[in-house]
C-alpha cells in the first residue's frame, strides 16, 4: 500500500460542490481536511453549541479514519478552527474525549468565518498508520 492512493467520501453535498474528498490516504499517511459540523444531509448540527458541533466533527473524522483503515489512536495532529477563539477550551475539552491517551499535536486558530455562518468550528486531522 506504500504508493497507493485511497480517497474517502462520505457523500456530503460539499464534496461534489467543492471537488474535495473527506479524506485521502497515501501509504501510511491520512489527511482529513476541514470537517464541518454537519449531518449526512449536509445540515448543520448543534447550531449555537460549540460542544455539539465539535463532537459532530470528531464523529465524522472517526468514520473517515475507519474507512481509510485507521483509528482515532493513529491521529498525530489536529487543527481546530474557531469563529470565536473564546470557545477554545470547550472545543478542546471535547477533543480530549477522543484522544485520552494519544495526545496528538494541536493547533488552534481563529477565523473570520466559514462557508456556512452557523458553523462555529471546523477540524482537520492528520494520521499515520504503521504498515
Amino acid at each position: 500500500m506504500s504508493g497507493s492512493r485511497i480517497v474517502v467520501s462520505n457523500g456530503n453535498p460539499m464534496e461534489e460542490i467543492a471537488g474535495l474528498s473527506r479524506a485521502v490516504r497515501v501509504g501510511p499517511f491520512i489527511c482529513i481536511g476541514g470537517t464541518a459540523p454537519v449531518n449526512e444531509r449536509g445540515e448543520t448540527v448543534g447550531v449555537g453549541c460549540i460542544d455539539e458541533q465539535a463532537r459532530q466533527c470528531f464523529e465524522i473524522i472517526k468514520d473517515a479514519l475507519e474507512r481509510a483503515g485507521a483509528r482515532m489512536q493513529d491521529v498525530v495532529r489536529t487543527r481546530t478552527l474557531l469563529t470565536d477563539i473564546n470557545d477554545w477550551k470547550r472545543a478542546i475539552d471535547v477533543r480530549k474525549e477522543y484522544f485520552p491517551e494519544t495526545r496528538p499535536v494541536e493547533t488552534i486558530m481563529a477565523v473570520d468565518g466559514f462557508v456556512n455562518a452557523d458553523w462555529l468550528i471546523e477540524i482537520e486531522v492528520d494520521a499515520y498508520v504503521e504498515i
